[in-house]
């Protein structure tokens, strides 16, 4: 199974790591890689996150980091949505 980052996605991983090195390279640099494995991980465990908060979505928490991939799962691939802080509002409330 394949897995697509939405850009969505792809821009909260980039705040994600763009904040973290600011501080530490080294750090961002562990997260980024942590995050990466964590949506790999999806290829061949695509049920592995608990059932999402939003509807049609699962949560896989990256502990322990405080970060969560909200993703869906296709019939073709896992397409991540967002990813999020666990101190975070989620899903928005509008």
């Amino acid at each position: 199974m394949k897995v697509r980052w939405s850009p969505a996605a792809v821009e909260d991983f980039l705040r994600i790591v763009e904040y973290i090195h600011r501080e530490s390279p080294d750090a961002a640099h562990r997260i980024a890689k942590t995050i990466h494995e964590g949506a790999g991980l999806l290829k061949l465990f695509p049920h592995r996150g608990r059932q999402g908060r939003m509807d049609g979505t699962r949560e896989l928490l990256l502990l322990p980091l405080p970060f969560i991939i909200v993703y869906r799962v296709k019939s073709d691939a896992v397409e991540i949505a967002n990813i999020v802080h666990g101190a975070q509002r989620w899903p928005p409330q509008s």
